[in-house]
């Protein structure tokens, strides 16, 4: 096995590992979130069912971030008609415009969060989503343009919805693998390319019926170079360099400050009065923003009444 460079990168926070069977023309991924994972769903107190489907979409999603053509942000949100009512998974690619830090690769991003009441060990995707849908939103970093596409729930999980979405939007077989417990969300991703069959007739079959052979274990343990070399011995394969993933849910007291603006000085005084305070939940990063009367006043610049059971 080739490895491009040297894998310096720690895997504490999450890694996304690219590869290719060069003799085979069929190309995959690994990604495998650790911590990036165990922050996102950190006090959130999701039932098993719930935090294992919204691991898979973090993984599922890192997976396709990681191979966009031009950096931007992947959105992906799903709205069930069953227990679990929506999920919600962004995942950045953004570009390196450190023009100091040359060949450095600049962290994927991830937030998302769920909501949803599962009682037991209910797994199948229709059990807990029901006739629900996916909403597959992009949008490039350097074009105004947002592309969107809506994914029906047609298969009993995740890999099985987005692995046939995937091989019908590239119109090449593809073949996914997906697991998370509270500890790791992993996922494993093949894709033949066009002209694999001139290679060898019989490579694409043999890659998937060895990748079938993967277990949830050993996927959220070993690293990348090991796992490839268990599942596909004797195969000459290609490991380019990780790239970093990290839970990114930072604090942005100016997007709830405009928002607040933006809301009107009315309908604000309002909250206030009624409230003594206005409070922003940001449910994606499971954070408030409170405003007490006198942030509120400096906001608006404005003097405001003051909170309930004050004369």
């Amino acid at each position: 096995m080739a490895e491009s460079s040297e894998n310096a990168d720690a895997p504490e926070e999450g890694l996304l590992h690219r590869f290719l069977f060069e003799e085979l023309n069929i190309r995959g991924a690994v990604v495998q979130l650790h911590g990036a994972w165990q922050r996102m769903h950190a006090q959130r107190g999701y039932p098993p069912p719930v935090l294992a489907l919204l691991g898979e979409l973090a993984a599922v999603a890192t997976l396709i971030a990681g191979n966009l053509k031009q950096p931007g942000r992947l959105s992906f949100q799903i709205q069930g008609e069953g227990p679990v009512r929506i999920l919600v998974l962004d995942c950045t690619a953004a570009e390196n415009h450190d023009g100091g830090a040359r060949g450095k690769r600049v962290p994927l991003g991830i937030r998302g969060m769920a909501r949803g009441e599962v009682r037991g060990t209910v797994r199948s995707l229709s059990a807990l989503l029901g006739s629900g849908r996916i909403t597959l939103t992009l949008q490039p970093e350097a074009l105004p343009r947002v592309w969107q596409s809506v994914v029906p729930l047609h298969g009993d999980t995740l890999a099985e919805v987005l692995g046939h979405y995937l091989e019908q939007s590239e119109q090449q077989p593809a073949w996914l693998f997906l697991c998370a417990t509270a500890e790791a969300a992993c996922g494993l991703f093949l894709q033949k390319l066009p002209d694999a069959d001139d290679r060898d007739p019989d490579g694409w079959n043999r890659i998937v019926t060895l990748a079938d052979t993967v277990a949830a274990g050993e996927l959220a343990s070993l690293a990348a170079e090991d796992l490839l070399g268990r599942l596909f011995p004797g195969e000459t394969l290609r490991l380019f360099k990780p790239r970093p993933v990290r839970y990114d849910c930072p604090e942005d007291w100016d997007k709830v400050r405009n928002m607040l603006r933006a809301l009107g000085r009315d309908e604000v005084q309002a909250i206030v009065a009624e409230h003594g305070a206005v409070v922003v939940r940001d449910d994606i990063c499971n954070r408030e923003y409170r405003f007490d009367a006198d942030a509120i006043a400096a906001l608006l610049g404005a003097d405001l009444p003051p909170p309930p059971g004050v004369h």
